[in-house]
């Protein structure tokens, strides 16, 4: 694990950094917020940022996001500084640390860390499969395309490849393709040197160059534009990068992985992702099975996630009642792990007493996981609906979506003018110029009716 302590070293700050050394993280130095974004830039990378309580944190989260680098922040100070630990929780720190430090729980900081990298739970037979596939080619450089639905568990299977591979001791870097917008996603990747475009302040190391002698995620690859994938295609063949604005190519030596929750070959037919590079990464394919089919799996993540959430909360060890474990196994868990992790840190909070029943798993209005995971599944459908009507759009010129527009609606009011101005919200004297214009580029108009004749 790579810790990147921030501050200046003096006592007991120095202690902390030779426990965390003890316990098996590669510790790096910054003593100010411009040092640790310059070494952050550079490739160098961390897993954690254990940040001293008098820096100012909410500039260095803001300085953090504004380059989307995204690391888990630990505040640490004094027992004294109790205004400042709670404005550094405030800004977006995950834990505060008093100094002295504490060897055990430095200790369980990193194993937690550790822990979250690496950590893949099962039972179930049709995971267990999975899993031994998974160690077969964990050893081997191959790339492996890791698919199912989303919630599933794809990153932290990713994680688990990397752990048991000869890569473990390298970087294990992620990128989620679909988070990040398209005219960003190539430095992102590949980097840039200063000045390569406007915001580009100062040299930053890509994914790519930061995870050389390691493991790369490309997490949700299907949303990546084709044009980017014809530039990813080269990287994967020639392990060779250039960074946006840079002259000169960078060789790399890493391991790809990749995720989709969408069917690639179906991308493939229908143009949106490239068949060669559908090849390269789909050297192994992991699917894993959705948590409705990997029943035997429910028991075992649900008391992992019981007890995660009753300690984080500092509240004493709750346990699921034997109702509570038949009511989570018959749900259909459309959102699988993610959603079955959501609804136990739920029932931790709400439960009465240690022992979790099946009302503390409902919803406050007392709705069944089964309403529940169906109220989740419309509005997934609908939010993949938004989003699919968003890409028919990406790449259209204003005038053909303006087109479409008007002549669809003048075809659902089957050619009347009046009534589709009103619903375009335009005048009819502007509906009229504009189909006079379609009707000259030879385009059918719909007549009244609601019958398409040409322009003639």
């Amino acid at each position: 694990m790579r810790l990147l302590i921030i501050g200046t070293l003096e006592g007991q700050l120095t202690e902390a950094t030779k426990l965390a050394m003890q316990g098996g993280a590669k510790v790096a130095h910054a003593t100010n917020i411009d040092i640790a974004l310059a070494s952050l830039r550079s490739g160098k990378g961390a897993d954690l940022l254990l940040v001293d309580v008098m820096i100012d944190i909410p500039a260095l989260i803001n300085a953090l996001e504004a380059e989307r680098i995204h690391i888990p922040l630990v505040a640490c100070g004094t027992q004294t500084n109790a205004a400042a630990a709670v404005n550094a929780i405030r800004a977006g720190a995950k834990e505060y640390i008093p100094l002295p430090p504490d060897a055990e729980l430095i200790a369980a900081i990193i194993a937690a860390v550790a822990r979250e990298n690496s950590q893949f739970l099962y039972r179930d037979p049709a995971m267990a499969k999975i899993v031994k596939l998974a160690e077969q080619v964990a050893k081997s450089d191959a790339s492996v395309l890791i698919t199912g639905e989303s919630g599933t568990g794809k990153e932290v299977m990713a994680k688990y490849l990397h752990a048991k591979s000869k890569r473990a001791s390298k970087p294990f870097i992620s990128i989620n393709c679909a988070a990040i917008p398209e005219n960003l996603l190539e430095s992102e990747l590949f980097g840039h040197e200063k000045g390569a475009f406007t915001g580009a302040v100062a040299r930053r190391i890509g994914k790519f160059e930061e995870a050389n002698g390691g493991t790369l995620l490309l997490d949700e690859i299907s949303e990546m534009d084709v044009r980017l994938q014809a530039k990813l295609l080269r990287a994967i063949q020639e392990r060779m990068i250039d960074r946006v604005g840079g002259k000169q190519s960078i060789p790399v030596n890493i391991r790809i992985i990749a995720t989709s929750n969408r069917n690639l070959e179906e991308a493939v037919a229908e143009g949106n992702f490239r068949e060669d590079l559908l090849f390269r990464l789909n050297v192994v394919n992991l699917k894993i099975p959705p948590l409705r089919q990997r029943q035997g799996d429910i028991r075992v993540l649900a008391d992992y996630f019981v007890d995660k959430y009753s300690k984080s909360n500092g509240l004493a060890k709750r346990k699921l009642s034997e109702e509570a474990y038949q009511e989570l196994c018959a749900a259909p868990w459309k959102g699988n792990v993610r959603e079955l992790e959501n609804t136990l840190h739920r029932a931790v909070l709400l439960s009465e007493s240690e022992i979790i029943t099946p009302s503390a798993i409902r919803m406050p209005d007392g709705s069944e996981l089964s309403e529940i995971s169906r109220s989740n599944s419309i509005a997934s459908q609908a939010a993949q609906t938004a989003q699919t009507m968003s890409n028919l759009l990406v790449g259209r010129t204003v005038a053909d979506v303006e087109q479409d527009l008007i002549l669809s609606t003048l075809d659902h009011c089957l050619g009347n003018r009046t009534h589709a101005a009103n619903i375009l919200g335009i005048s009819i004297r502007t509906l009229r110029n504009k189909l006079n214009q379609y009707s000259e580029e030879g385009i059918k108009i719909p007549s009244p009716g609601g019958q398409k004749n040409s322009a003639a």
